[in-house]
This record gives C-alpha cells, structure tokens and sequence, in this order.
C-alpha cells in the first residue's frame, strides 16, 4: 500500500503539470473504486487547478469552488502522460488538461477514491487524523503524552492515524529498528528520551524515503513511471532470516494483527 513518502512523491511529481492548468474534462472508466467517484466529479469542466496538497495519504487538488480528494488504495499510482494513449483495463479515471497532459489514475485492486469536497474542513475521510510526522506538532513529548496509558504495543500503536498520519506498515518497522526499540514493548513503556528518539528516527526515515521516491515492492509506480528506490535501503521490513545490516543476527518477524512486523531481537530492545 502506498505510505505517506509514496504518496509525497508522488504529489511532488504531479504538481508542476497540474497547477496553473485548467481541467477540460474528467473520463472515468470505472466509478467503482473503494467509494463509487464522486457524482460531482463527472460532469467536472473548464475548472482551473490552484494547488495540488496532501494530508495524511489523501491527494488534495484545490479547485476555486472545492477539492478533488484522492487516495490510492493498496495498488493505485497516478501518472502523467503527454497525452490520451489506449487505457488499459485498470486505468480507470483520466484528468484531461489545457495543457495537453493527462493526469491517469491506475488502480488494479480497486481499493482507492475519487471525492468531491466544497470544504476540507469536517470532511469523514480526513475529520479524525493525527498530526503530520514531518510537522512540529509531531514531537517526542507528544508521542510521551499518546503512550502514558496505552498498553498496546508500540508497532500497531504508531500505525494508528489518529495518533499520527502516514506512518505505515514498512516505516514504522524500520523506523523502530532505527529507534532501537522493541515492537513488542508497550506504548506506556516508552521513555521520554525513546520517545524523542523515536520521533525523530520517524521523520528521518520518512524524508530518506521521500527523497529516494518512496518503496516499490510490488506496484507504485511514481508519476513519471518510475519505481521507488527507497527498497534497496532498508534495514528489516521484509528481510526475516536475513543478516541484520548492524550486528549480523537474522532478522525476526512476527505479526501484529494482520501485519508483518520485522525487527532485529539484538539490536531492538
């Protein structure tokens, strides 16, 4: 699934084609995505696009009347094409634009969205978020704060958005072994001085991914085509039985929940 570097990236990447440029119209091939598009959307035209933003893992383009809200799912990208060619089957919505380009929305499993919103302000997808990582709202003391009375553990506790947004399955186990913390401990358990530790490991190991286009595994793709890079850095996520990079122990996994969690049981405490 997409995380919050995959989806900067890709804002990051979209942002120079979209703003300034006036939508023409919107082709959507198949309305019927984790949410069904927007109805608003389909009779969408001659609108210019002001800003291109992100929240958590929602793409935000900012229209003079409201905001297109996407999310890419478990398997979506999005792209920029020169023009209109042949879609294939999983290219289910086209933002055709005055310059010439089209913004092609990908999704194979079908687990994103397309939303109209007149406001941002209330909407139920992005009301009941957690602080950005890579904001100065998101501190160790805060962290401190969250965990004084949470007895989960720490790695599904970080992945929980309304503590904190973007931080998912991959990044909160490497963010962890970088940390040097235990994904067994319980949230509680954290010091003041793991908790700086922590936050700032989150927000380094966000902007490393970030910088390398996020990590494909399996399906992202950046806005020109291109994979993430960000999967020949790291440190544990799915690594188990291999070397750790640091001490040489074999990598452990365990499960919390439904999710994989990697560590290293020398270096992780």
């Amino acid at each position: 699934m997409p995380e919050l570097p995959e989806v900067e990236t890709s804002r990051r990447g979209i942002e120079p084609y979209l703003v300034g440029q006036t939508i023409l119209h919107i082709e959507i091939r198949n309305g019927r995505l984790r949410w069904p598009v927007s109805e608003a959307l389909y009779a969408l035209s001659d609108k210019p696009i002001l800003s291109v933003q992100r929240r958590a893992k929602y793409l935000l383009l900012e229209l003079p009347e409201g905001w297109i809200i996407i999310h890419l799912g478990m398997s979506g990208s999005v792209r920029i094409l020169p023009d209109a060619p042949a879609a294939g089957k999983h290219d289910h919505v086209d933002l055709v634009l005055s310059n010439g380009t089209v913004l092609r929305y990908t999704d194979p499993r079908r687990f994103g969205a397309w939303l109209w919103a007149r406001s941002l302000e209330n909407h139920p997808v992005l009301a009941h978020l957690g602080p950005e990582p890579l904001s100065e709202d998101f501190t160790g003391a805060y962290l401190h704060a969250s965990g004084a009375r949470k007895k989960i553990a720490v790695k599904p506790w970080l992945m929980d958005n309304k503590l904190v947004v973007g931080v998912g399955n991959i990044y909160a186990s490497e963010s962890l072994f970088a940390a040097g913390i235990h994904p067994d401990r319980a949230a509680q358990s954290l010091s003041v001085a793991e908790c700086e530790r922590l936050a700032q490991e989150i927000k380094t190991v966000l902007q490393r991914s970030i910088a390398q286009g996020g990590t494909t595994l399996k399906d992202f793709l950046q806005s020109d085509g291109k994979p993430g890079y960000f999967a020949q850095e790291l440190q544990v996520y799915g690594r188990e039985g291999e070397p750790c990079r640091v001490c040489g122990t074999a990598i452990s996994a365990t499960k919390h929940g439904q999710r994989r969690t990697f560590y290293c049981r020398h270096c992780q405490h």
